[in-house]
């Protein structure tokens, strides 16, 4: 069974509108279940900005975590809220990530990645990344200070995946998909600018080409098994209430939200908000299922159900 659990958000919308949602997509059913909506949650609207909806997910034994703009939410399975948690350093988050009792958060707003403390819940851990001279730099900060790196957003960094390996981050204006080793920042893989959810996968990289609206795989080979696979668009759209940022990134097919159900198969996300699988090897989307036809709503994070 095909359970995926995905996060949408709605560039445009006013207070008092749906900022989008959390959606569970059971593909062998084939039904859509919508389990929260960002106008039903109490927000506090203070602060918040642009980015309003809900972003990255991940998961931690019964628990579910998902962020918003400045604030990591706490789920259950039933998406019944017990807990949420903010701090200044964390703005216009993106995707998030857990890896050894951390969850990793992109504070895109500071150039940064938090680290939230799973058994303490508190945010411990920080580094923002730095380029000067085509030369990375990782400066580590304490999130509890006073401190910390001020907000440019020069490298939009949107994304973080953590393995064994050590820590891959990538971003709009990154240029590629970044490598922390404990010590220092390299570039590990040159990409597209406009790049969204880089990852290793297999011996090359998993990645939204988003200004080609394309899911590509390339390898380390000689490029027998790369692929770059289109992502579906619906063109029945609302284009009302949109800044010229948002008409920007509120187009049909912008591709964005990733997830790896095998060594084959991977979901990636769309607008207006679409879930395509798709099988690597044989080139082929296997199945895709459309959220809303309103090209303002997105697809921003997307994982493997855990749970039933």
């Amino acid at each position: 069974m095909v359970k995926l659990v995905t996060s949408s958000v709605v560039r445009g919308s006013q207070q008092g509108e749906s900022h989008g949602g959390v959606y569970l997509i059971d593909f062998e059913n084939e039904s859509v279940e919508q389990k929260l909506d960002w106008d039903t949650v109490n927000i506090d609207w203070r602060g918040r900005g642009w980015d309003r909806g809900l972003r990255g997910i991940c998961f931690d034994d019964d628990k579910i975590y998902i962020a918003a703009s400045d604030e990591l939410f706490a789920f259950t399975p039933r998406f019944e809220l017990i807990g949420s948690w903010r701090n200044p350093y964390l703005k216009h988050c993106h995707e998030i990530t857990v890896f050894k009792r951390k969850i990793f958060l992109t504070s895109t707003g500071f150039d940064s990645i938090l680290s939230f403390d799973l058994d303490k819940q508190v945010f411990d851990w920080g580094m923002t990344i730095q380029n000067r001279q085509f030369r990375f730099n990782g400066k580590r900060f304490d999130p509890q200070s006073d401190d910390g790196p001020m907000m440019f957003n020069k490298l939009h960094i949107n994304n973080v995946f953590c393995n064994e390996n050590g820590m891959y981050l990538s971003g709009l204006k990154s240029g590629g998909m970044l490598h922390y080793n404990g010590s220092e920042v390299n570039m590990s893989v040159e990409l597209p600018l406009g790049t969204h959810n880089a990852r290793p996968f297999r011996d090359g990289v998993l990645f939204n080409d988003t200004n080609d609206d394309v899911l590509r795989y390339t390898g380390r080979g000689e490029g027998e098994e790369d692929r770059a696979m289109a992502v579906p668009k619906y063109l029945d759209s609302e284009m009302t209430h949109l800044d010229k940022r948002d008409e920007v990134m509120a187009r049909p097919g912008f591709a964005r939200g990733l997830c790896v159900l095998s060594d084959s198969v991977v979901a990636g996300g769309s607008s207006p908000s679409t879930v395509t699988l798709y099988n690597l090897p044989k080139n082929q989307q296997i199945a895709s299922a459309n959220i809303s036809n309103d090209v303002r709503n997105g697809i921003h994070g997307l994982e493997v159900w855990p749970f039933d």
